[in-house]
């Protein structure tokens, strides 16, 4: 008896009640990928897709559309998604329905990032190499794992004709291919206690974390009736870390409504924001985001003039803790370069991270497949340009 093939996936325009249901029975997706992150992103357009087989959903995402200067064709992005089958060995028949979908609605180019990791490196191995002075980049180094699962959907991509968006340090065009996270489950599918995750700090974290409750730090969530001022607060110490860090803030108003999007009701993520204060004094504030069993440090702020107190280290222990309680696989600390040099000033940040005893992970980074190659061309010399 011939045995009969799989009927054909699909893919359509979905309300943002049928793409927060899909999203609802999956153990992890990115918060990007979520209906509310459109609220958020206001200045593009956007849209929820479907994927369904014999009328079940069976996949999901959230596109932004940006428009081209004077003309209706767009460029269809999908970060960190879409939120599919990617152990498929036909990727073919996943992708192929959803750009025929996108250009249908005027795309001349599709981007997304495939949440599928391809590497992961110990803190352990990390701290040799900033030791090392030959070792330069994460890249130089043998990962701990090389996962045959991103390796696969890499090659597919390459064969589909999605061309690769690897930029320099690590940094793509949207979101970064190198974040830092910390396991909440070992290697047996068993959660990790505190004690677990304590123990794999290295001893500076621990001391800090010590030496801030010591000293007094206070942490606590903002609450329904406190978040405005606290919002505030938070983006004033905020604006001092932006101008001491050398980069640029984000104004008070897009924090405003990523809490009113990410942390409304009937959402399909979770969103929190952690205050350290000591002795009245705020010192350390952070953002706080949870999707299924994936937990994210999104935004983080410290005060320069009571540094010696470790509210940093205090309210990122408390982020920890609270994943924990929430049963997440992993507390998620997101980018870094892939830079190991010592002199580079990128490295600052890494060696923090490295100190929670968790792992750098790679993942398959960004891929572009342009619909119309002409237009999709004149975009990247007009973003080039900019």
């Amino acid at each position: 008896m011939a045995v009969s093939s799989p009927a054909p996936i699909t893919v359509r325009t979905a309300t943002a009640a049928e793409h927060t249901a899909f999203l609802r029975t999956r153990r992890s997706a990115s918060f990007l990928q979520s209906p509310a992150w459109a609220a958020v992103k206001a200045e593009w357009r956007s849209e929820s897709l479907l994927w369904e087989r014999d009328g079940v959903a069976v996949g999901a995402a959230l596109v932004l559309y940006r428009q081209l200067p004077k003309v209706k064709r767009y460029l269809a992005y999908l970060p960190e998604g879409p939120v599919i089958d990617w152990e498929s060995d036909h990727l073919a028949s996943w992708l192929a329905p959803m750009v025929a979908h996108l250009k249908r609605k005027g795309a001349f180019a599709v981007r997304m990032g495939p949440p599928v990791v391809t590497g992961r490196w110990d803190a352990a191995a990390i701290k040799q190499g900033i030791a090392d002075e030959s070792v330069h980049r994460l890249t130089e180094m043998a990962p701990l794992e090389r996962c045959v699962a991103g390796a696969r959907v890499v090659s597919q991509l390459n064969a589909l004709g999605w061309k690769h968006l690897a930029a320099d340090g690590g940094f793509s065009a949207g979101q970064p291919q190198y974040n830092f996270a910390i396991p909440l489950r070992d290697a047996d599918d068993k959660p990790r206690t505190e004690a677990d995750v304590l123990a794999g700090m290295n001893q500076l974290w621990r001391r800090n974390i010590k030496k801030a409750a010591k000293a007094g730090v206070e942490v606590r969530l903002a609450t329904a009736e406190t978040l405005d001022a606290d919002l505030a607060a938070f983006h004033a110490l905020y604006v001092l870390t932006a101008e001491r860090d050398r980069f640029t803030p984000r104004p008070l108003s897009y924090f405003r409504t990523m809490f009113a999007a990410l942390g409304a009701e009937g959402a399909s993520t979770e969103i929190r924001l952690y205050l350290a204060h000591h002795e009245g004094d705020l010192v350390a504030s952070t953002i706080w985001i949870r999707s299924g069993a994936h937990t994210w440090y999104s935004y983080g702020a410290s005060s320069t003039e009571k540094r010696d107190v470790r509210g940093s280290n205090a309210v990122q222990w408390q982020m920890i803790r609270d994943a924990i309680a929430a049963d997440a696989d992993v507390y998620d600390l997101r980018g870094i370069t892939d830079t190991l040099d010592a002199t580079d000033p990128h490295v600052g940040l890494i060696q923090f991270k490295v100190g929670t005893g968790g792992e750098a992970v790679e993942y398959a980074g960004e891929w572009d497949l342009p619909i119309n190659r002409l237009i999709h061309k004149a975009f990247e010399i007009y973003m080039e340009k900019r």
